[in-house]
């Protein structure tokens, strides 16, 4: 955790730090006023589809714009950018899409559930679990090595990427018409 008076506030303000939880009231802001950091934060990797997407690297840079609201409450404000690794979902080839992620989060104790971030709990925030849950509301419903990924030929399994667009198979004939072959006209 990371706490401090205004002196060392300010030195925070321009280091970057590792850090899973932070001590918002250990840095004795007056309502309104506000400090803005720059922070590390691990990101645990996600299952999708089955395939594991790590984030890389694993340690993100990430800025913390908290400012204290009246009473206990706080708005807080986290920016990143994170890059994923794993298999693109068309084409299985290694896919390192990136992802700008901007998450707003308010905090009011003692107000409407609608006020109350799940992230912060007595003062503390759990910026490992609100950057991981960010970053996932960020990503698309099929992350791809590129946005025009052809993917697998439904027939052979080639990486239609690499085989270009004259890729083609004889076209089977239709089952339902098999019997007729068996015909003999004699």
């Amino acid at each position: 955790m990371i706490a401090g008076g205004s002196e060392r506030g300010a030195k925070l303000a321009h280091m970057g730090l590792r850090t899973d939880t932070f001590d918002l009231a250990g840095l004795r802001l007056s309502a309104g006023e506000g400090r803005r950091l720059e922070l590390e934060v691990a990101i645990d990797p996600f299952l999708l589809g089955g395939e594991r997407y790590a984030v890389d690297p694993p340690l993100v840079r990430c800025r913390l714009d908290i400012s204290r609201m009246t009473g206990d409450g706080y708005a807080l404000r986290l920016r990143f950018e994170a890059t994923l690794a794993g298999p693109c979902m068309r084409c299985l080839e290694q896919a390192t899409p990136a992802f700008m992620v901007d998450a707003r989060e308010v905090s009011q104790p003692g107000e409407s559930d609608e006020l109350s971030s799940p992230y912060v709990h007595r003062g503390v925030l759990d910026l490992h679990a609100w950057a991981r849950d960010a970053l996932a509301l960020a990503l698309p419903a099929k992350l791809l090595c590129r946005a025009d990924c052809a993917g697998l030929c439904p027939t052979c399994g080639a990486n239609l990427n690499q085989s270009g667009a004259d890729h083609a198979h004889a076209q089977a004939p239709d089952p339902r018409w098999s019997k007729l072959s068996e015909l003999r006209f004699e």
